[in-house]
């Protein structure tokens, strides 16, 4: 059986570190560069980066990712605002060792391929946000933040973000974003069972068990952000990882039975 990853996911608006629920109302929650030191004692994985700042990137963004990079000691993908290879170019430039592309995708699949190209399968991660139409209540993909409705089928979507050359999806239920009660595991399934990519799962873990299920239902990974960032049920802040070990065991016990 392949590695089970666990990665923390650091939300970054305007330099800061945040978190949403159901990608909405973020709230500060701290610097993430300290966030990234406490995360290296841990001994973590590998970090996701979202930044979900709404403006074109500048130096002084680029200046904050390469001071991410320079104090990780761990694997580092980075995604948002990415629709160029020029901007994939500055990305691994700035110490990355993926890209997670997600709005783009459905407007420019070459992308995908071109990444893939230059830089191998392995450093290109597909997020898919799965959420339901307005008015017709059916699953469908969403970009923007969640704020767009492409009306394309998440399912197509991942199987084109295969055929394209991505190495790994990101596979993300909005309505389970910062909810901390367990992933969508539906979605999950139906996802897993259609690609022979690895899937992450995304969106909704609070706890071992979330994750345990997660990989039952066809995940090869977990991500978390909120389990990472908030301790008990007044979620105050507080960075915490569990111990590496004691993850990996309840999943590998679990799928033994």
């Amino acid at each position: 059986m392949a590695e089970i990853r666990i990665i923390p996911t650091l939300t970054v608006l305007d330099g800061g570190l945040y978190r949403t629920i159901k990608f909405k109302n973020p709230k500060y929650v701290g610097d993430p560069i300290n966030a990234v030191k406490i995360f290296n004692e841990k001994e973590v994985d590998e970090l996701v980066l979202l930044d979900i700042s709404p403006k074109p990137w500048s130096d002084e963004d680029f200046s904050l990712f390469k001071r991410i990079s320079c104090q990780a000691f761990m694997p580092l993908a980075y995604g948002g605002r990415i629709s160029t290879i020029q901007h994939v170019h500055r990305v691994f430039k700035a110490g990355f060792e993926k890209v997670v592309i997600n709005s783009i995708v459905t407007k420019n699949y070459s992308l995908i391929k071109e990444i893939a190209e230059i830089y191998g399968s392995q450093s290109v991660v597909v997020s898919i946000d799965v959420n339901k139409s307005l008015f017709s209540n059916k699953l469908t993909t969403f970009i923007d933040r969640g704020r767009k409705n492409t009306r394309k089928s998440y399912l197509d979507v991942a199987l084109k973000a295969e055929a394209c050359g991505a190495g790994e999806l990101y596979i993300r239920s909005i309505e389970k974003d910062g909810s901390m009660n367990g992933y969508d595991l539906n979605i999950i399934k139906e996802i897993s069972d259609a690609v022979s990519i690895p899937i992450v799962a995304v969106g909704g873990a609070g706890s071992l068990e979330h994750m345990v299920q997660a990989v039952d239902s066809g995940a090869h990974s977990v991500a978390a952000g909120s389990m990472f960032v908030y301790q008990g049920p007044l979620r105050a802040v507080l960075i915490n990882y569990p111990s590496r070990d004691l993850i990996l065991s309840t999943i590998h016990n679990r799928k033994k039975k």
